[in-house]
């Protein structure tokens, strides 16, 4: 029994690691939202989501942390991993970290002239 104790606290400690770094979306201002256009200077297709980093040159001239849709979903809709080249220019529809000022959820993104739906 003592065993199988020390096996369940192993799992949560596991698993409750990966549940804080995966946040929810309300940490996303959903009233303000954003359309950013610049080029992407790196970007991941991994779980829990995939990310982007944007450098758009208006309204500021910035690099956004942009976090995107689970790569599954992006797959499903029609957006591999390969559309989010370094160099490429995107559009994103997103919506603000409440936290970070650098950070923003994206609704949709347009790259290589094709619009993909994330939500």
């Amino acid at each position: 029994m003592r065993t199988a104790r020390r096996w369940a606290a192993v799992g949560l400690l596991v698993t409750g690691g990966a549940a804080l770094a995966h946040h929810g979306w309300s940490g996303y201002d959903e009233t303000k939202a954003l359309t950013l256009t610049g080029v992407i200077r790196a970007s991941t297709y991994e779980q829990p989501h995939g990310t982007l980093k944007l450098e758009v040159e208006k309204p500021e001239k910035k690099v956004w942390l942009v976090v995107l849709a689970p790569p599954t979903r992006m797959e499903s809709r029609g957006l591999p991993a390969s559309a989010l080249k370094v160099g490429e220019t995107a559009t994103v529809v997103a919506y603000p970290s409440k936290s970070n000022p650098d950070e923003c959820r994206a609704e949709r993104i347009t790259v290589g002239g094709k619009t993909t739906e994330l939500r």
